[in-house]
């Protein structure tokens, strides 16, 4: 089993920044990405940005520019740095890690995510 533990949420003021932090742990192999999500009320998870081990990054384009995802691979733990705020970046930001074993298969984990809100 792996766990993965979102702290760094908050509460913002447009234009304000946040960095979230995701640690990962337990049974770790093979990782192949980790990425945020979020999801704000009435809405569907949506896709914020993915990093690779070797640090190949994608962003959606809501946040480009605006958001940062780094990792560091010796300690499994990914943050996001968020800056320039919006009111529309409120949500509940999750964590996820995708991990292949040797047969390919994948090995899905999702954190339980942390409260982003921003608001004057």
């Amino acid at each position: 089993q792996v766990q993965l533990v979102e702290s760094g949420g908050g509460l913002v003021l447009p234009g304000g920044s946040l960095r979230l932090s995701c640690a990962a742990s337990g049974s770790i192999f093979n990782i192949d990405h980790m990425a945020w999500y979020r999801q704000a009320p009435g809405k569907q998870r949506e896709y914020v940005a993915t990093i690779s081990p070797a640090g190949t990054t994608n962003y959606a384009d809501s946040v480009k520019v605006r958001f940062a995802i780094y990792t560091d691979n010796a300690k499994n733990t990914v943050w996001l740095q968020m800056n320039s705020l919006k009111p529309e970046d409120t949500a509940v930001y999750y964590c996820e890690i995708i991990m292949y074993d040797t047969k390919k298969i994948p090995y899905d984990y999702w954190g339980e995510g942390t409260q982003v809100t921003v608001s004057a």
